[in-house]
């Protein structure tokens, strides 16, 4: 059996308490490919399409603060653009299409750990009448 590097991941088993984006959509840098002087943007080394990335806050009251904001890339021609902010809130509510999970190693001095790089094609406002999270069971 094969795995695939990317592994598909429904948008609620990611996030099933809701993703809340925190600024605004920005374009990737390609670190090898950019100067100080000229920046290049990244591309998927798959498609050749631009990489563009939005931070993110979990909604998941238990998450740990270490991993609770995270940035989400998405492949596109254009740069995506978020949904209208809700009035009252302080972030934007989005959901993601074609989210997939590409786990690595994390090394932090002599600490390592399993991370995960999340990508989508595109971002846009949470489906109306979105199901509530599901309950957590009892240890």
């Amino acid at each position: 059996m094969a795995m695939p590097r990317k592994i598909p991941v429904e948008f609620g088993v990611a996030f099933p308490y809701g993703a809340y984006a925190v600024g605004e959509v920005q374009p990737v840098r390609d670190y090898d490919k950019s100067t100080r002087e000229r920046v290049v943007q990244a591309a998927d080394p798959d498609t050749g399409v631009p990489l563009w990335s939005v931070e993110v806050v979990d909604g998941d009251p238990e998450a740990k603060k270490s991993n609770r904001t995270m940035s989400v890339k998405i492949t596109a021609k254009v740069q995506p653009v978020l949904p209208e902010a809700l009035t009252g809130l302080p972030f934007t509510p989005v959901e993601f299409d074609k989210l997939t999970a590409t786990a690595y190693i994390e090394e932090n001095g002599d600490f390592s750990k399993i991370s995960w790089s999340l990508r989508a094609a595109d971002v846009h406002a949470p489906a109306r009448g979105a199901k509530p999270a599901p309950e957590k069971a009892s240890a």
